[in-house]
């Protein structure tokens, strides 16, 4: 296994998974979850102390394969945004590995996102190389007013520059992911699901949240004054959350 990995804490396993950044995005959850669980965080393939991908690369394979290095036969899956997207995805292609799933401001493939959210990220994209000016313009984006006030905006930066400068070395590689997209396969999900996403998140991780709680059996649960990085702000109202899902 080349992925890196963090093990802390005994017991039930649960797998946290995040997308654009490392395992510092739980930097203040894990170690409350590990009161009470086996918590494994990891680096996706290309970023956090993870190799960068020779080839295209399978997110859902990735964690079949960690999973089953660890041996794991079933664990409770937890994701935060595109970690969110990999987590429902592995969900519905491996229902049995996974006991109950908690997804955290998630993303989800297939889903149509708005004008402004595509033209945003296509500013950000034009900014590089210059990593500051990418920062800057994404931080400016709604989903991040709550951290950007808060004490953790500095971790938050430290991800965000680390992750750009570890995608600047990927070859030219794309994500693969299962056909059909999880936006057509909701109703197929049956791991039972907790949807957590903050109040001050933008339009589009709202829309997003609601049309999965509409289309699945998705227990849905709204933060407030939390945003898109709910994971770093509020994390004992997370943690709080997440056990009594689990203990139910």
């Amino acid at each position: 296994m080349d992925l890196y990995y963090k093990i802390n804490g005994n017991g039930h396993p649960v797998v946290l998974l995040t997308g654009g950044a490392d395992i510092r995005n739980w930097t203040f959850v894990a170690p409350l979850l590990a009161k009470h669980y086996k918590v494994v965080s990891f680096d996706g393939r290309g970023t956090g102390k993870s190799p960068s991908p020779l080839e295209d690369v399978n997110p859902i394979e990735d964690l079949l394969s960690l999973l089953d290095h660890l041996e794991i036969n079933q664990a409770t899956l937890i994701g935060h945004s595109m970690g969110g997207q990999i987590a429902t995805e592995f969900a519905l292609n491996y229902p049995e590995r996974v006991s109950k799933l908690v997804l955290i401001a998630p993303g989800l493939s297939g889903f149509s996102y708005s004008k402004e959210f595509e033209e945003n990220i296509k500013k950000i994209h034009e900014a590089a190389p210059d990593i500051d000016k990418m920062v800057e313009l994404l931080l400016s984006n709604p989903s991040y007013r709550v951290v950007t006030a808060s004490p953790h905006r500095d971790l938050m930066v430290q991800m965000l520059r680390h992750h750009m400068n570890r995608m600047f070395e990927w070859p030219a590689v794309k994500l693969i992911w299962p056909q059909r997209p999880a936006i057509e396969r909701l109703e197929e999900l049956t791991p039972k699901t907790l949807l957590i996403i903050g109040k001050e998140d933008s339009p589009d991780n709202l829309r997003v949240a609601n049309y999965i709680h509409k289309h699945s059996d998705a227990r849905i649960i709204e933060i407030p004054d939390a945003d898109h990085m709910v994971n770093l702000t509020h994390p004992e109202k997370l943690y709080r959350q997440i056990t009594d899902f689990m203990k139910e």
